[in-house]
């Protein structure tokens, strides 16, 4: 049986939330504890997490970088901001969906489900133990680690999706549109500059390795890395 965590301040939208979920076979578990909303996750290790945008102490988008760093499960936002820039926000901060309320429940948990199959069913990728390695750089998709040379850093979902998909093709240009395609399901509310932000974020954690200029701009089509690092070094 899915465990689905709730979290969401609104004890009535979350008894629903919860009722819903139980007529449907899931087991649901609601936080309330929102200080300690990652150590409850991490206790719980549930298999999706619905969580709300505006929560008491730190919001949502908080959270789901906190979750993010111990954990790639679906997480899928429910929220009554409907803007397009929560919706960015709630993407770039690692979340998977964004459902709006009021909500439909049919809606809610064809969602749940297609998330589910995609990350533990008929669609997963059978491959926990995985490995990405390249002249020495070694990416573990599934645990969000990078490590060089004795050193190691921790990685979002994207930085480590965006990673991987430069790391496959080393010295080949991968172009901005097929990197937009697999980070994002969705690029309705994906804006330009996003894509762009994310490079950024992965340069930086290459130079925490001590890598410095090996993803390369390619003005007008998109990037390429260039494995200038030495391994051992």
């Amino acid at each position: 049986m899915y465990q689905i965590m709730i979290v969401e301040d609104d004890g009535k939208i979350a008894g629903l939330l919860k009722d819903g979920l139980e007529r449907y076979g899931y087991e649901a578990v609601i936080v309330d504890d929102f200080a300690r909303i990652l150590e409850r996750f991490q206790e719980l290790q549930p298999d999706l997490v619905l969580l709300d945008v505006n929560l008491p102490r730190y919001d949502g988008f908080y959270w789901c970088r906190q979750i993010r760093t111990v954990s790639t499960c679906p997480i899928l936002f429910i929220s009554a901001r409907d803007s397009k820039m929560d919706q960015v926000m709630a993407l770039e901060n690692g979340g998977d969906d964004y459902i709006t309320k009021p909500f439909d429940y049919e809606i809610v948990m064809a969602k749940i489900k297609s998330h589910l199959r995609r990350s533990y069913g008929f669609y997963s990728p059978k491959m926990e133990s995985r490995n990405v390695t390249l002249a020495g750089l070694v990416l573990h998709p599934e645990r969000l680690e990078l490590s060089f040379s004795g050193k190691k850093v921790e990685l979002s979902k994207k930085e480590a999706t965006l990673l991987e998909a430069l790391m496959e093709s080393p010295m080949t240009v991968v172009s901005r549109e097929e990197l937009l395609e697999r980070l994002w399901d969705d690029q309705q509310f994906v804006v330009d500059n996003t894509l762009n932000v994310n490079v950024g974020r992965v340069r930086k954690k290459l130079e925490e390795l001590g890598i410095e200029e090996g993803i390369e701009t390619i003005r007008g089509a998109g990037y390429r890395l260039r494995p200038v690092w030495r391994e051992g070094r």
